[in-house]
C-alpha cells in the first residue's frame, strides 16, 4: 500500500512512496498529526543519488519491524533536500552545531513545533563501529519523549535560541579591493596541492567556483600563479578517474587526493560548472584539453541530462546493477582487464589497459579500475585510441545503466543554461546554444508565473509545489544573461531583469544589504536560512551579486549595481579568511573592480560575417564579467545599443567601463586588445 508520497514530483520521495513506513512529505498537516497524536516528529534528508541514503533505506526503512515501531511512536517526514534546500540548510546547521559533522542521510528528532533536539546522519540496523543501532536510537528518543519531556523541551528551546543567535556577522557593506583578493590569492596558495592540484586532502572536490576567481584574477592581474593552479589543477582532474574517459561528464568528487576513485555519483550543477570552467580556461589559454573537456562535458549534459520537455535531470545514480542484481558502486564505469580483453581483444585490450591505467590490482574494488589518463612517455596513435574508446562506450552501453534523477531545478538549469551558451558559442556549436534556449524556454513556461516568481523543481512538465530560493532566482538570472549576450535576444535581458526585481524585494534586508536564501513572504522555518558561501554550487547570495552586477553593466541601472556591491561586502569579511569557500564572491569581486567592461556590437544584421566576427571577439574577451550586445544601430533590444552608429557603414564595436568608453573600432584585433586578450 503506499504511503503519502505517492504523488509528489519528487523523485527521490517516490523512491519511498512504496516503503512500510507511513512517511509523510514535508507539511503543516505532518506537524499537525504529531501534535494530535502527542509524539515527535522523525525528519529524514537526502536525496535520490546519495549511496548512503539507498543503503539506510534498504536496511530500515523497507524494514517492517522498524517501520511498524516509527509508525508507532513518531511521526515520520520525508525531504528530497533538493527540492527543499531550506529546509536542509536550517537543520543541517543545527546538525553540524551539535555534532561537529553533517551529510546525507539526515535525521532528525524534533518537536511538533518543528524543534530540533535529538540528530544524527546514517544509522546502522544494527550496533557497529561505536554507533548505535537504529532501532535503538528510535527507542531512546521515544523513551526520552515518554519519560523526560521537559529536558526534551529545554534541549529544544537551546538549539532553537543559539541558532538564532548565529546571525551573519556581515562585514561593512564594502566591496574587496586589491589587498583583499591579493590575500585571498595567498590563502589559495597556501591550501593548493601541487603535486596533484586541488586544495585541501581528501575527499577532494572539484573548486570550479575558485578555478573561475582564478582565471579573472589572471585576466584583470597577469598574475602567473593564479593561472598555473587553475591550468594544472584542471588536467589533474581531466585526466582523474573523477571525470568520465569514455563518455565525458565529472563525478561529484574524488574519495582520495590524487583524483583517482571518484563518489560516482555524476550531478548537473557540478558539470554545468566544470564545462563553464574548461571552455573560459581554453578563452584564456587555447588549450586543447580545456577544448575537449569543455565539449565532452557539453555534450554528456546534453546527452545524457537533457529530459524530454528540454530541460535538464538533476542527477545520474553513484549506483548500478552489477549484471548479478546487486546495486553496486561504480559498476557502470569500473573494468577489469579481463572485461577490456572480451570486448577488445588480446592486443588492443593490452593497449587500453596501458592507455587508460587498468591493472591487475586494481584502482578501485574487487580488482576493478576506473579509468584514468595516467601521465606517461609512450605516444599512443590517436585514432587507434578513438577507435578502442569507442567500442568500450558501445560496449558500456549494454550494462545496466545508472538511475536517473528526472527532477528539473530551476537554479541548475540556470547554471546549464549559462555553460552551453557560451561553449556552443566559443566552439560554433549552434546546437548547444539551442539546448541552452530550449531549457530556458521550459523555465518560463513552467517554472515562472505570471508575476515572475519562479518554482523551484519540475518534473516530466508538471511543476513542483515548492517556491524557489535565492539561488533559482539568481542562477536562472545568470543563465538569461548569458543567454542575451550569447543570441543577442534581449527578451532574456529582459526575463533576468524580472527575476532579479524579486532579488531585490524579497530576498535583500533594506536595511544591511544582505541577502537571504528565502524570500520574504516564504514559509516560516525556526530560522531564516542564509549561507554566502559556495557549497556544490556557488551560494545564492554571491552568485545574485554577480546576476545583479551583469544586469547593472547591461542597463546602467543605479539600484541594481549598489545591490551588488552592497552584497560584495560579505566577500571583503570572508575572502581573505575562508578563500577556498566563496570562490563565486571573489570572481564577482573580480568584475567590480575591472569595471566590468560593457561592449556593444553593432552591424547591419545579426548573421552578416564582419558582425559575426565583432560579436564572436567581444564573447572571446577574458576581462571579468564583461557584457556583450550585439544588434543593428535601430535596435532597441539592449540598452547599451542605444545610440551606437555603424562607423563610415562598417559593424564597430564599442567598449565602455566605469562611464568612459573608448573609441568605436572596426577592427576585431583592436577589440581583442581592448577586452585584454
Amino acid at each position: 500500500m503506499p504511503n503519502r508520497l505517492a504523488h509528489e514530483t519528487s523523485p527521490y520521495l517516490l523512491q519511498h512512496a512504496d516503503n512500510p513506513v507511513d512517511w509523510w512529505p514535508w507539511s503543516d498537516r505532518a506537524f499537525e498529526e504529531a501534535r494530535r497524536r502527542d509524539v515527535p516528529v522523525f525528519l529524514s534528508v537526502g536525496y535520490s543519488s546519495c549511496h548512503w541514503c539507498h543503503v539506510m533505506a534498504a536496511e530500515s526503512f523497507e524494514d517492517q519491524a522498524t517501520a511498524d515501531y516509527l509508525n508507532a511512536h513518531f511521526v515520520c517526514v520525508k525531504v528530497d533536500r533538493e527540492e527543499r534546500p531550506d529546509v536542509d540548510a536550517v537543520y543541517m546547521e543545527a546538525v553540524q552545531a551539535a555534532t561537529g559533522q553533517g551529510g546525507w542521510p539526515m535525521s532528525v528528532f524534533m518537536t511538533p513545533d518543528a524543534e530540533p533536539f535529538y540528530f544524527g546522519t546514517y544509522f546502522p540496523p544494527a550496533p557497529r563501529h561505536g554507533m548505535p543501532s537504529f532501532l535503538q536510537v528510535l527507542q531512546g528518543v521515544h523513551q526520552a519523549w515518554a519519560e523526560r519531556r521537559d529536558e526534551v523541551a529545554d534541549v529544544a528551546g537551546k538549539i532553537v535560541r543559539d541558532l538564532a543567535g548565529r546571525e551573519l556577522a556581515y562585514g561593512d557593506a564594502q566591496v574587496p579591493g586589491e589587498q583583499e583578493l591579493a590575500q585571498a590569492l595567498l590563502g589559495l596558495t597556501r591550501e593548493y596541492d601541487p603535486q596533484r592540484g586541488g586544495f585541501g586532502g581528501a575527499p577532494k572536490f572539484p573548486p570550479s567556483m575558485v578555478i573561475e576567481f582564478l582565471l579573472r584574477h589572471h585576466a584583470r592581474t597577469g598574475a602567473e600563479g593564479a593561472l598555473q593552479m587553475a591550468q594544472d589543477t584542471c588536467e589533474r582532474m581531466a585526466r582523474g578517474g573523477i571525470y568520465d574517459q569514455l563518455g565525458g561528464g565529472f563525478a561529484r568528487y574524488s574519495v582520495d587526493r590524487d583524483w583517482v576513485v571518484p563518489h560516482f555519483e555524476k550531478m548537473l550543477y557540478d558539470n554545468a560548472l566544470l564545462c563553464r570552467v574548461y571552455a573560459h580556461l581554453w578563452r584564456s589559454t587555447g588549450s586543447e584539453l580545456a577544448r575537449r573537456v569543455a565539449l565532452e562535458t557539453a555534450d554528456f549534459m546534453v546527452r545524457e541530462l537533457r529530459t524530454a520537455e528540454g530541460g535538464f535531470a538533476s542527477a545520474l545514480d553513484a549506483d548500478s546493477d552489477d549484471g548479478t542484481g546487486r546495486h553496486v558502486e561504480g559498476a557502470y564505469y569500473v573494468w577489469t582487464p579481463a572485461q577490456l580483453r572480451q570486448v577488445l581483444g588480446e592486443d588492443d585490450a593490452e593497449l587500453a589497459a596501458r592507455y587508460f591505467g587498468v591493472t591487475e590490482e586494481g584502482t578501485f574494488e574487487e580488482g576493478a579500475s576506473v579509468l584514468q589518463l595516467p601521465q606517461q612517455d609512450e605516444v599512443f596513435d590517436a585514432q587507434r585510441i578513438e577507435r578502442v574508446r569507442e567500442r568500450l562506450l558501445a560496449a558500456r552501453a549494454e550494462r545496466p545503466a545508472p538511475g536517473r534523477d528526472d527532477k528539473v531545478v530551476a537554479a541548475w538549469n540556470g547554471l546549464a543554461i549559462a555553460a552551453l551558451a557560451e561553449t556552443g558559442a566559443y566552439f560554433e556549436r549552434p546546437d548547444l546554444v539551442e539546448a541552452a534556449v530550449a531549457a530556458a524556454d521550459l523555465l518560463v513556461r513552467l517554472h515562472m508565473d505570471e508575476l515572475a516568481r519562479i518554482a523551484r523543481t519540475s518534473k516530466d512538465g508538471r511543476v513542483g509545489a515548492h517556491a524557489g530560493v535565492l539561488e533559482d532566482y539568481a542562477d536562472v538570472a545568470e543563465g538569461f544573461l548569458a543567454l542575451a549576450s550569447v543570441t543577442g535576444e534581449g527578451v532574456w535581458l529582459e526575463f533576468a531583469g524580472l527575476l532579479l526585481d524579486h532579488v531585490l524585494a524579497r530576498f535583500t534586508d533594506p536595511e544591511s544589504g544582505a541577502l537571504y536564501d528565502t524570500a520574504a513572504d516564504a514559509e516560516r522555518l525556526i530560522r531564516r536560512p542564509q549561507d554566502p558561501t559556495d557549497n556544490a554550487a556557488p551560494s545564492g547570495w554571491t552568485a545574485a551579486a554577480g546576476a545583479l552586477l551583469s544586469y547593472a553593466a547591461h542597463t546602467g541601472s543605479e539600484p541594481h549595481r549598489t545591490a551588488a556591491e552592497r552584497a560584495s561586502g560579505v566577500v571583503k569579511a570572508l575572502g581573505p579568511r575562508v578563500p577556498r569557500f566563496i570562490g563565486w564572491g571573489l570572481a564577482v569581486a573580480e568584475a567590480v573592480l575591472d569595471g566590468p567592461r560593457e561592449v556593444a556590437v553593432v552591424g547591419p544584421a545579426l548573421d552578416d560575417k564582419a558582425t559575426v566576427a565583432l560579436h564572436r571577439t567581444a564573447l572571446l574577451g577574458a576581462a571579468p564579467g564583461a557584457v556583450v550586445a550585439v544588434g543593428t544601430p535601430e535596435s532597441d533590444e539592449f540598452p547599451l545599443l542605444a545610440d551606437r552608429p555603424l562607423v563610415s557603414g562598417e559593424p564597430a564595436a564599442y567598449v565602455c567601463r566605469n562611464f568612459t568608453c573608448d573609441a568605436p573600432t572596426t577592427d576585431p584585433d583592436r577589440l581583442r586588445v581592448a577586452l585584454g586578450g
